[in-house]
């Protein structure tokens, strides 16, 4: 039985790609902004979360804060995904819990085995 990944990713192109590529590991859905990430987190309970940060309605950083702020869903691992890579968002993401966090443009692959092994 295939483990369930959440996705939020506001930009189209790269969710579809994202879907196509993990999608023999993983069942997966799908979310395009952070406040539909955190209803689908509740609604869904996936096993393992991907966001990007930089979204519409609410960032990836408070969808991470929100999430790991609620006990029902405060156990999903989360990789942030982000453009703007700088040493301080990286620690301000691993400080409000997120497991991983991967710069883009990134390698399908780190980010495959990353998700596998969270």
């Amino acid at each position: 039985m295939k483990k369930k990944l959440l996705i939020v990713e506001d930009n189209e192109k790269l969710l579809a790609t994202m879907v196509t590529l993990l999608e023999d590991h993983f069942e997966i859905v799908t979310a395009t902004n952070g406040r539909d990430g955190i209803d689908r987190a509740k609604l869904d309970v996936p096993d393992i979360i991907i966001s990007d940060i930089m979204m519409p309605e609410m960032d990836g950083l408070e969808l991470c804060r929100r999430i790991k702020k609620n006990i029902n869903i405060n156990h999903i691992p989360i990789i942030l995904l982000t453009a703007k890579s700088t040493p301080e968002r990286n620690m301000e993401s691993l400080n409000l819990g997120a497991d991983a966090y991967i710069p883009k443009p990134f390698d399908i692959t780190i980010l495959q085995k990353t998700a596998l092994n969270l």
